[in-house]
C-alpha cells in the first residue's frame, strides 16, 4: 500500500496548510495530489474546521487582526496557490474583515477546489497572525497526532 493511499482527510489538510504557511508551491500541489471529489468534500470539513477553531483562538485571546496584516498575509500565501485562485483569496480576506459573509460564501462556493485552497491559506495566514510560523507548525503537528490517535483508539475499540 502506498502512503497516499494511507493519508487520511486531515492528512491531506495539513499538509496544505503546511506548504501555505511554508510558502511551497509545490507542496501546496503535491499536498491535493490525487484526491477524488469525496476526499476534496473530507479535507474541505477539516480545514473548515480548523479554520473556526483558529479564529475561535483568536477571539478568547483578544488577538485582534487588521486589514493589512491580513492581505499582506493573504497575498504571501495566495503566490504559491493556483494562479487561477490568487484573486479570489485576496476577495475572500477582504469580504471577511468585513464581515460580509455571503460574498465569502459566494467566491469560496463557486469551487470545491478553490474553497480548500481559501480556507487552507486562511488557516495559514491567521494561525501564523496568531502563533508565529514555527508555532502554528507546531499546532499543526500536534494536531495530526491527535487524530491519529483517536483514530487508533476508535479501531481498537471497533
Amino acid at each position: 500500500m502506498s502512503n497516499t493511499a494511507r493519508k487520511t482527510s486531515s492528512d491531506y489538510a495539513l499538509d496544505v496548510v503546511r506548504g501555505y504557511a511554508d510558502h511551497d508551491a509545490t507542496a501546496v500541489q503535491e499536498a491535493l495530489a490525487g484526491l477524488d471529489a469525496g476526499s476534496w468534500i473530507e479535507v474541505y470539513a477539516v480545514l473548515s474546521g480548523l479554520l473556526r477553531s483558529t479564529i475561535s483562538i483568536m477571539e478568547l485571546t483578544g488577538r485582534r487582526w487588521n486589514l493589512d496584516e491580513l492581505v499582506r498575509g493573504s497575498d504571501e500565501v495566495a503566490a504559491v496557490a493556483p494562479p487561477h485562485y490568487e484573486f479570489a483569496m485576496a476577495e475572500t480576506t477582504r469580504a471577511w474583515d468585513r464581515g460580509d459573509e455571503s460574498a465569502m460564501r459566494a467566491l469560496s462556493g463557486q469551487d470545491l477546489l478553490g474553497a480548500v485552497h481559501m480556507t487552507a491559506a486562511g488557516v495559514a495566514v491567521l494561525g501564523t497572525a496568531l502563533w508565529g510560523r514555527a508555532k502554528l507548525l507546531d499546532v499543526l503537528r500536534e494536531f495530526g497526532q491527535a487524530v491519529t490517535e483517536l483514530a487508533k483508539d476508535r479501531a481498537s475499540d471497533a
